[in-house]
């Protein structure tokens, strides 16, 4: 971990330049930052892209059968194929 000390109204840069971080205030154990960015690039509250990740592993196990159990419907059968002669 790169470890920086910035002043208010003082930045870093990242990405080539791409992306500009500015501290904007420090008020007691607070600081707010403003991040510049290109529109292509998310940028999340750390806390929220954990829980997107969880979620989204969770949806990636989750079977039909214990969906239907959660949501309390029943899933529809597929089509029988008909018996050849």
């Amino acid at each position: 971990m790169l470890v920086l000390t910035r002043k208010s109204d003082e930045a870093i840069r990242i990405l080539d330049g791409a992306i500009r971080i500015v501290v904007l205030e420090v008020q007691g154990d607070q600081v707010r930052l403003g991040i510049e960015a290109p529109k292509a690039i998310d940028i999340l509250r750390e806390e929220i892209y954990l829980s997107q990740e969880e979620n989204q592993r969770a949806s990636e196990v989750i079977t039909p059968e214990a969906l239907s159990q959660l949501t309390g419907t029943r899933l529809p059968h597929p089509p029988k194929k008909p018996e050849s002669p």
